[in-house]
């Protein structure tokens, strides 16, 4: 990655904010989009030279046009797009708000559309480049009341497969599928419990390895489809979850 500009967004915390910290320990040029300006000031102070952060929502295509030419103008280049910027929002369908379904979509969705929309065009300007979107195990198998996020998850293996076919051979992208992960977004999701410190266990126990993943986990497997080991990998979506949801519904296991 010597050289080589990565844009995480959702970058200043969980999957992302490892995303960042690997991708720049290993030498690339590393832009953090987020909406959170104080968490994304403070990592990219803590790691210093190579690293940018550039306040973006990906909702909005102003602010996404803005940051890649931020991104130009601060590297010259982008080699390597990492849409893991997510929310969730808890409501079945007949639950959901307009504004909760529009939330969710515009950014889990729409996001990684303008970001891809934008950086793409750069990329190709070089020759080639790399999208990865960071998706869910919720593209496959989903928990109740969750159906805005579930939409948007499976949405984008879609995307990604024409992100992959549209600009094929210069641009691959690939799709990864976290299972339940130890960041933030899940500490304030069991906080909404009255009993967190049991729905935390029950994370453990319904993965297939006994524990929830770690946010490194994930990282170290987007750092390697984005790099040059992995360039014969395209279009595909990787499920990276702990085996959660392949056991047989009512099977036991010693």
């Amino acid at each position: 990655m010597n050289n080589k500009t990565v844009i995480v967004t959702g970058g200043s915390k969980g999957i992302g904010e490892s995303c960042v910290r690997l991708f720049h320990e290993h030498d690339a040029n590393v832009a953090i989009f987020d909406v959170d300006s104080e968490a994304g000031k403070k990592l990219s102070d803590d790691l210093g030279e190579r690293c940018v952060f550039i306040q973006c929502d990906v909702a909005d295509g102003a602010s996404v046009r803005h940051a890649i030419a931020a991104v130009i103008g601060h590297f010259g280049s982008i080699d390597v797009l990492i849409n893991n910027a997510g929310i969730v929002s808890y409501a079945s369908v007949t639950e959901s708000t307009e504004e909760d379904w529009d939330n969710t979509i515009g950014v889990n969705l729409k996001g990684p559309f303008l970001c891809s929309k934008y950086a793409v065009p750069v990329m190709l300007q070089t020759g080639k480049g790399v999208v990865i979107n960071v998706s869910s195990v919720q593209a496959y198998i989903t928990q109740e009341r969750v159906a805005a996020y579930t939409t948007s998850k499976t949405a984008l293996l879609g995307l990604t497969r024409s992100i992959a076919v549209d600009y094929a051979p210069n641009i691959r992208c690939v799709a990864v599928c976290p299972g339940t992960i130890d960041t933030p977004m899940l500490h304030e999701a069991i906080k909404l419990s009255s009993d967190p410190r049991t729905v935390l266990k029950e994370c453990d126990d319904m993965h297939l390895t006994g524990k929830i993943g770690r946010s490194d986990d994930v990282a170290e497997l987007i750092y390697y489809l984005a790099s040059d080991k992995a360039s014969f990998i395209t279009g595909q979506a990787f499920r990276i979850d702990g085996g959660l949801g392949i056991v047989i519904g009512g099977s036991q296991r010693d």
